[in-house]
């Protein structure tokens, strides 16, 4: 079992099975954050129901896949420097499936992490964090409202959003194509559902994002 973990096909396993499991926690966060554009009401709900003991429960399942998913990712881009030695800048014949986003996959996971530790802090950890420790949960329409307020923090959450479209345009696919969707039919129609996805992740936290700013 050690040896599958350790493996150089084990590691990239891990890392389509906890991308994908993030890529679905993705859509959902989407959706419940969507209530938002429907007035305080809807949000307001939205935030009761993320305070119920099922989803408190996945929180910590949630951070375990996205600990696993940033650990293995180091793991394989070491391994991968280490593989091409001297070669590491050599431009070589690039496969049809070498995008820029498949190149920079690393970099852009820094650029996401990174803005999601900021994220965390002006969100999570003052309402289901501080509800958790026995403090006072702040109200997520005011947060909204006061983080969204400056076009700065817009600008730098659009740039996250760009970065996370980057990201699943070729994290999608290719974690489909390393568990088994690895043939020429399969590809194509992956490719396709991964920037449809991309796309969809991209336009509807963006749109939140600059709603909130404009009201």
């Amino acid at each position: 079992m050690g040896n599958i973990l350790t493996s150089s096909i084990g590691k990239k396993l891990i890392m389509s099975i906890t991308g994908l499991f993030l890529i679905f926690f993705l859509l959902i966060h989407l959706l419940a954050n969507s209530a938002y554009l429907f007035g305080p009401e809807a949000f307001d709900a939205v935030i009761e129901f993320m305070g119920s003991p099922f989803i408190v429960v996945m929180v910590p399942v949630l951070a375990g896949g996205f600990v696993l998913h940033i650990v293995y990712a180091v793991f394989l881009t070491l391994y991968n420097m280490k593989a091409r030695g001297s070669q590491r800048y050599e431009v070589t014949n690039k496969a049809k499936t070498d995008s820029w986003a498949s190149r920079n996959m690393f970099v852009l996971g820094i650029i996401i992490g990174g803005v999601l530790a900021f994220h965390l802090t002006h969100f999570w950890a003052k309402m289901q964090l501080a509800e958790f420790t026995g403090g006072h949960a702040q109200n997520g329409n005011v947060l909204m409202a006061a983080t969204f307020s400056n076009i700065w923090i817009v600008i730098c959450y659009i740039i996250w959003f760009a970065a996370l479209w980057f990201h699943l345009t070729h994290g999608f696919w290719s974690a489909f194509q390393t568990i088994g969707a690895n043939n020429d039919k399969w590809l194509g129609r992956l490719k396709f559902v991964s920037y449809l996805y991309a796309t969809i992740i991209f336009l509807g936290f963006t749109t939140i994002a600059v709603f909130a700013y404009l009201n």
